[in-house]
């Protein structure tokens, strides 16, 4: 009997000390707003994040997700994060620049070889570093999520050679490293938000434009657009961030579970997107587009063509963080060349 009323006293126990925590869960919908399709990893990914709120938080904390740019571009977006207006939202990082210059080094051009480098570098002291100076704009950064390499569509001729690009009218993200890359590779690059971008390419305002193999698939750039280079000229990686008035709003219990559905949903974004991306240039060519690699000699011109930009925005990013970030992407490789 002694024994019973011990246990009974210790789940009595157990039930106060829940209490306090249980009701630090308070009812929470966020609104995330996103550019792309219903159908792109990337919203997949973010219900994904839905549900594992909703699941940590015994259905308390939800998600909305709005895409297809129903809330607008990623700049309007992240602008109504920093006013308290929208939640949530998923930029290209070279959105951030603007606020946080030191997020342009990820975007210097031939920079990571694959996607394990870039995740590294990413989740490690480095990406962690950047993701720091975002409160003080009114931003949580949750994670970094993979957008890939980057290739070039086009709607007039096959790209074979680094100097074919030459002419070409491109829409590039609005942002100058992306328009001087382009511009040095003998392009026209024209600036413009995705949301304007399939309208842009159908009237042949633009003649292409650069992005991952999953958005152009997903996209359905291949209506409109002919020729696929794959260039993988930039990586590139978006943002999952909050309106850090909406994060300020959370308690610490809140603010776990929104940290720890973010983490989940990392890993499954880069999952779901890497299957996606194995498969979409097959359906692209099955879709009428015509696909060509650049060979490692016109890889190499177009790495000379482009050194006095990267020489010319690692100074404007941050010389310091420039060097940092390849100091850490070199202790990279040689952990991987050690463990072969």
């Amino acid at each position: 009997m002694k024994f019973r009323s011990l246990g009974l006293a210790a789940a009595a126990l157990l039930v106060a000390l829940a209490a306090p925590a249980s009701a630090q869960v308070n009812q929470h919908v966020f609104k995330i707003g996103a550019g792309l399709t219903e159908d792109h990893p990337q919203i997949k990914a973010l219900k994904y994040f839905g549900e594992q709120l909703s699941a940590r938080s015994g259905g308390k904390m939800t998600a909305q997700v709005h895409a297809g740019g129903s809330l607008g571009n990623d700049v309007t977006m992240t602008s109504a994060l920093r006013g308290g207006t929208l939640e949530m939202t998923i930029p290209d990082s070279s959105t951030l620049v603007s606020l946080v210059k030191p997020f342009g080094v990820l975007n210097l051009p031939l920079t990571f070889n694959n996607e394990q480098e870039a995740d590294a570098v990413l989740d490690g002291s480095f990406g962690q570093k950047l993701l720091a100076r975002l409160p003080e704009k009114g931003l949580v950064g949750l994670g970094f999520w993979e957008n890939g390499f980057r290739h070039v569509t086009n709607s007039r001729r096959p790209v074979a050679r680094a100097d074919d690009l030459s002419g070409l009218k491109l829409r590039v993200i609005q942002s100058p490293l992306f328009l001087d890359t382009f511009n040095a590779l003998g392009a026209n690059a024209t600036p413009m938000p995705f949301t304007e971008l399939y309208s842009a390419m159908e009237s042949t305002a633009v003649d292409g434009q650069e992005n991952p193999p999953a958005t152009i698939l997903a996209s359905k750039f291949y209506e409109v657009q002919k020729h696929l280079v794959l260039s993988r000229h930039m990586y590139s990686a978006w943002v999952l961030l909050m309106s850090k008035k909406t994060w300020d709003g959370l308690s610490a219990q809140e603010q776990k579970i929104v940290q720890d559905a973010a983490r989940e949903a990392t890993l499954f974004e880069r999952k779901a997107i890497r299957a996606f991306s194995e498969t979409a240039l097959a359906d692209l060519k099955k879709a009428g587009m015509q696909i060509t690699e650049l060979p490692a000699a016109e890889q190499a011109k177009m790495r000379a063509k482009l050194q006095p930009v990267v020489a010319k925005f690692s100074k404007e990013f941050g010389e310091d963080t420039t060097a940092e970030m390849m100091s850490e992407l070199g202790k990279v490789r040689g952990a991987r060349t050690a463990s072969k």
